[in-house]
């Protein structure tokens, strides 16, 4: 691929033996202009431009390379290994000198000044390939698209999920309701056939200690059983499907001024049944004092439960359920953490996915709730997790509620 040269330069250095002091000053003088022109723009526009020689070595940069990887005036003569840790330099000095492709993409992840995802494009400086005096980094900020991208997958997936839920809702919703009450006849007619039976066996002035005999009990405590197990399917498929909707038609958040540690306090209060049935300890490791910060103390407790109750999941007899809150420099944040199987890094990948589930009976989607609720709140959660040792969801809240930017009224003239 050839490059465009400078009209202007192909005149001058055809003829640069010739030129009197006057001429050459001429030359110099509009060889800055043009420079100068050069770094108005490149200063001027979103990418970063950032020029190195075939070592590695920095040579130029312009300001908005300085927003985006934190390069500071003076970073010159640096290698650019330095702070692009996170971008292959041997590849792209392999390319270069195998004057191959004419420009090389590359994608990468920086977390300083702050985290970006960030799409780049070399190429060789004069576009010959081998023995080309260095390469031009083409810096592209591409955060926000790559999020737009995600935004739109996920409400194409909530889409599909919502018309999901409306033929589910109408195919399993009517006969489960229609099996909840036959069982509730048939427990009736349990409860009169028990009856019965013990109007005979008075009837008959049986004495009391063979009122009733083996024979004739165990069969109707047998049926008894069934029943209650058949009530319990019939509950969890309900729970089921009022999950599901909840996950796709999410209420919005009623924010007023909460402490964090109620919000705990409560839950605990809610989950201690459960959590002394299974023979687990609690630990509170709450922060006080907790400055309150905007939330529907209702939706952050369902939050909290449904990470309760997979912690506990995860747990045998004798595991530790740890709340723990505290304040950063942007919000305050409460952890729930177990003592109990850990996750592998494949399982933490898709561990926010609908459906996706590593209990046995469980509907995957307990946890797209929790994100849903939080990405409402503003916030943010965070999972860590060793196979083996535990697992800890961290949430994060923001102190104080955005608030949507008004422009200003531009200012009126006098009349």
């Amino acid at each position: 691929m050839a490059v465009v040269k400078s009209s202007f330069l192909d005149k001058v250095l055809g003829r640069i033996g010739r030129l009197d002091k006057e001429g050459l000053q001429t030359v110099v003088e509009r060889l800055a202009r043009e420079r100068h022109f050069l770094e108005t723009l490149f200063n001027t526009i979103d990418d970063g431009v950032l020029v190195a020689d075939e070592a590695g070595r920095i040579l130029y940069f312009n300001q908005a390379v300085t927003r985006l990887i934190g390069l500071q005036p003076g970073a010159e003569g640096q290698p650019v290994a330095r702070f692009l840790p996170e971008l292959a330099w041997e590849s792209i000095a392999r390319f270069d000198a195998a004057g191959g492709a004419p420009v090389a993409r590359h994608e990468l992840e920086v977390q300083y000044p702050r985290p970006r995802f960030l799409r780049l494009y070399a190429a060789p400086l004069d576009g010959e390939g081998a023995g080309s005096s260095g390469v031009a980094l083409i810096l592209h900020d591409a955060t926000e698209a790559r999020q737009k991208t995600f935004e739109a997958i996920e409400s194409e997936r909530v889409q599909a999920l919502t018309l999901l839920a409306a033929s589910v809702a109408h195919e399993i919703g009517n006969p489960l309701n229609a099996l909840h009450i036959h069982l509730q006849l048939m427990e009736r007619e349990l409860k009169k056939l028990r009856g019965d039976q013990d109007r005979m066996a008075a009837g008959r002035e049986i004495t009391r200690s063979v009122t009733r005999r083996p024979s004739q009990a165990d069969p109707l405590r047998k049926l008894s059983q069934y029943l209650d197990v058949a009530k319990g399917e019939i509950s969890r498929l309900d729970y089921i499907i009022t999950q599901f909707l909840q996950a796709l038609r999410p209420a919005s958040p009623q924010l007023r001024p909460v402490s964090l540690n109620d919000v705990v306090d409560k839950t605990l209060a809610l989950l201690q049944p459960e959590l002394d049935n299974r023979g687990l300890t609690v630990r509170r490791k709450l922060a006080r004092p907790l400055p309150a910060s905007p939330l529907d103390p209702t939706q952050m407790q369902q939050v909290l439960v449904n990470l309760g109750k997979n912690a506990m999941h995860a747990m045998t007899r004798g595991g530790v359920l740890t709340l723990e809150t505290g304040e950063g420099a942007d919000g305050v944040w409460v952890s729930v953490s177990d003592t109990g199987i850990g996750i592998d890094r494949e399982q933490m990948a898709r561990m926010f996915e609908p459906f996706y589930t590593t209990k046995k009976k469980g509907s995957g989607l307990g946890l797209m709730i929790v994100q849903r609720i939080v990405r409402a709140h503003n916030g943010r959660i965070e999972l860590e997790s060793r196979p083996g040792q535990g697992t800890t969801f961290r949430v994060w809240l923001p102190l104080h509620e955005r608030k949507p930017r008004l422009l200003e009224a531009p200012p009126r003239e006098p009349k």
